[in-house]
């Protein structure tokens, strides 16, 4: 529940609410090109207004930059990427997102910033990133998505194994810095007997290798085609399917068909008790 501003005649840009269990605490805002920014919540009328205060100035004031945060500031770091975000780019974003040539910066903190593509930022501007385990992930419809899906990494996809960031720099989500080794679930590069090969591994119980192929395009379909003879087996796993776009029908069914996989794979007794 608000209180009346009018009523409790507040300083600008404060207003004042109620907990469920009573407490009086404050919050600040102001709007700018047509937008509601909310400043966050305080304990105090004036750490609230010292707060609005901040955002003026920075509004106001293009010589301030995201890294001249001070310690004695009352306005969350978080709400100071998105003022000066507003200031100079006139897009308002709830997470701390500033929008720079061709990418966006997303601030976890003053020192740890993520790199994306440009047409990323409505995305993350909706969608927070939190960090878990030295991993990034976006709060999704009450999942937590691992932010390298969003940039075209698979779940389990294992970094210098299948992708790799080029420049080294493990912030840095832009596709321009991101090679993708493997594109497919279950494949791997090998060398073997001098030759460059594909290898499909599939999880059971621990990696089983399915067969080693000429070509990403047939060991990704070698390991759609184990994870079918599993499941037809009797292994109740939910096996991710590749997708390969550059076979039609046809192609597929046909080069589905022709693939032959390892013929342990149909020794039940290595998956059933599993």
């Amino acid at each position: 529940m608000e209180i009346s501003k009018e009523k409790m005649k507040l300083l600008p840009g404060v207003y004042v609410a109620v907990k469920k269990d009573g407490t009086v605490y404050y919050r600040a805002s102001l709007t700018k090109f047509g937008k509601h920014i909310s400043l966050g919540s305080y304990e105090t009328e004036a750490d609230a207004h010292k707060a609005y205060t901040e955002a003026q100035l920075l509004l106001n004031d293009p010589s301030i930059s995201i890294i001249d945060h001070q310690r004695n500031e009352v306005l969350p770091f978080e709400k100071r990427v998105t003022i000066i975000n507003v200031r100079d780019n006139k897009l308002y974003s709830p997470n701390p997102i500033y929008i720079r040539k061709k990418m966006i910066e997303y601030y976890m903190s003053s020192r740890e910033i993520l790199k994306f593509d440009s047409d990323l930022f409505f995305y993350f501007s909706s969608h927070k990133i939190m960090k878990r385990g030295g991993h990034y992930f976006a709060a999704d419809t009450g999942l937590q998505v691992n932010v390298l899906n969003r940039v075209g990494i698979k779940n389990y996809a294992v970094e210098g194994r299948d992708y790799r960031f080029i420049n080294g720099d493990r912030t840095d989500f832009r596709s321009a810095n991101l090679e993708i080794i493997n594109r497919f679930t279950g494949v791997r590069r090998i060398k073997k007997g001098g030759r460059d090969l594909c290898r499909t591994v599939i999880h059971i119980n621990g990696d089983f290798i399915v067969g080693d192929y000429e070509d990403e395009l047939t060991a990704a379909v070698a390991y759609n085609k184990a994870a079918d003879t599993l499941n037809a087996l009797g292994l109740k796993k939910n096996f991710f399917r590749n997708d390969i776009a550059e076979l039609d029908e046809g192609s597929y069914k046909e080069l589905y068909k022709s693939i032959k996989i390892s013929k342990k794979l149909f020794r039940t007794e290595i998956y059933l008790n599993e």
